[in-house]
């Protein structure tokens, strides 16, 4: 098939730190070429990919420090899709409903995977305007607030399997890795490793929009605990070491998470997750298996007493059967396979 897989310009296709939208299209972006399918990558130009490359942009927007207007870029995105569309078979979009006053008036089949919460009331006029176009979810919990969309399907993200070293002995830390936000709860990842008497690591980026936060809340815990430690963003071979050499990790969350893939990087390095039961979290870990899921501090802290319960070899197993880049690379081929036969409609559960 020739496929089209277009990318946001936030960051670089991998991302070279953060980056969760970015980083599973480039892991489905390389499936797809390993499958023998002819690939072109429109995304930021310091993206990196075995695919055709078309760069919308020098380089990722986040990283750019004279970038002000990240729409416009994303507009000279979509004009270098639409004019080349004829040469492809499908238009797979990760760019939200941005392109869908385009893909509506056009005739080459599109699908679009929607990386977000869905919750937010200014998304239902959005989505009532065009409720035809073809979505994926990343969760069965993700379409809760818009059961009717055009679902085709769900695929769970996926990882390749040489991405991350299984680590068969535990460290002496727990983690938090992803981003400092109230809804991602580091401060109850904190609370908790302090009650369970545990070091705890932070790896975490910090958006201008939680930068507030980040000082008003996050630093005098800081300050005040020597058990925890602020180590900043990492990368993906930073992250392998760190995600390896943890205890477990914590993943309080306080929103309704579409998938959480910090979730399976940790099991791909047999490191077990102790998680709030929010949004996706129970489609993605087995209480008992791969790690616990609980309901607050309290239960969190017992969880981790029972850490050594968990099997870090399950943990790898378990990534290895769901979670792989070749499996979700398959899943989209047959939602591909579905569009190109003619079949628009609910064609998956």
């Amino acid at each position: 098939m020739r496929i089209a897989q277009v990318a946001p310009l936030y960051e670089s296709v991998p991302p070279k730190l953060y980056g969760g939208t970015e980083r599973v299209v480039s892991y489905l972006t390389e499936a797809l070429v390993r499958q023998g399918h002819q690939v072109t990558l429109f995304a930021s130009g310091d993206s990196v990919s075995q695919a055709r490359l078309v760069a919308a942009c020098p380089r990722s927007l986040r990283l750019d420090t004279h970038c002000i207007d990240q729409l416009a870029h994303h507009m000279v995105l979509l004009e270098h899709v639409f004019q080349q569309a004829n040469a492809f078979d499908l238009l797979h979009f990760h760019i939200d409903y941005l392109h869908f006053p385009l893909s509506v008036r056009q005739h080459i089949p599109t699908v679009t995977t929607l990386h977000g919460r869905l919750d937010l009331p200014d998304l239902m006029p959005v989505f009532a305007m065009f409720p035809t176009m073809p979505v994926v979810s990343i969760s069965d919990a993700q379409r809760a607030p818009l059961p009717w969309l055009n679902w085709l399907g769900t695929v769970s993200h996926g990882l390749p399997d040489d991405l991350y070293t299984f680590q068969e002995t535990p460290g002496a830390y727990l983690a938090f890795l992803g981003r400092i936000a109230p809804e991602k709860g580091v401060d109850q990842a904190i609370a908790i490793a302090l009650r369970a008497g545990i070091p705890l690591k932070i790896a975490a980026k910090v958006d201008r929009a939680d930068r507030e936060y980040f000082r008003d809340v996050v630093q005098p815990l800081l300050k005040q605990h020597a058990l925890v430690e602020y180590v900043g963003e990492v990368g993906d071979r930073e992250k392998d070491t760190f995600l390896g050499g943890a205890y477990a990790l914590l993943f309080p969350i306080d929103w309704p998470e579409p998938f959480g893939l910090v979730m399976i990087e940790a099991l791909a390095c047999g490191t077990p997750v102790i998680a709030y039961a929010r949004g996706a979290v129970p489609e993605v870990l087995e209480s008992g298996v791969t790690g616990w899921i609980v309901e607050g501090i309290d239960e969190a802290v017992r969880a981790v007493a029972q850490v050594p319960a968990i099997s870090r070899a399950r943990c790898r197993q378990v990534f290895e059967e769901h979670f792989s880049a070749c499996r979700m690379a398959q899943d989209y081929v047959r939602i591909y396979e579905t569009l190109l036969g003619g079949q628009s409609g609910r064609a998956a559960a």
